[in-house]
């Protein structure tokens, strides 16, 4: 995946998802946090520097805190000094789901998972190579399964 590849699938649809997870808001918000339903089903995002993960650098495969499913390994996790954890891939191509974001009087690519839909955080193409891409991850949307656990 690369720069171009995420404008491409921002502008003219996604991956087809191994597998789709819809709830309605009343079943999220009984299966989720206040802070993670604001952030994963209201697009919110956690002031930087305060989320879970910013300093964690255990091993193990990050996962969509609401469906489950694998979005990023910890060997792919950087450190960009944005505040949230940075990703520079996820684990499969079709895990992620790219939209064109204009809020704010900005112009940023939000990333959700592909599963569920639930907001993540948005990708931009200033990460280290391969790839060159930086997912800015909310820590509230995703939850750690360390590698001895399965997920």
């Amino acid at each position: 995946m690369n720069w171009k590849e995420v404008l491409t699938l921002a502008k003219n649809g996604n991956l087809t998802p191994d597998r789709r997870v819809e709830r309605t808001d009343e079943e999220w918000r009984e299966l989720l946090g206040p802070e993670e339903f604001q952030i994963l089903r209201k697009k919110g995002t956690e002031r930087a520097f305060t989320g879970e993960y910013c300093e964690i650098h255990e091993p193990g495969l990050y996962a969509c805190r609401a469906c489950g499913t694998p979005l990023f390994d910890s060997r792919q996790k950087f450190e960009s000094g944005t505040g949230w954890p940075s990703f520079n891939v996820p684990v499969k191509e079709n895990a992620i789901q790219y939209k064109s974001d204009t809020s704010y009087g900005m112009v940023r690519v939000e990333v959700m998972c592909n599963v569920c839909d639930g907001h993540l955080g948005h990708v931009f193409p200033d990460g280290p190579a391969p790839s060159g891409l930086r997912y800015c991850i909310n820590s509230a949307s995703i939850r750690l399964v360390e590698e001895k656990e399965k997920v």
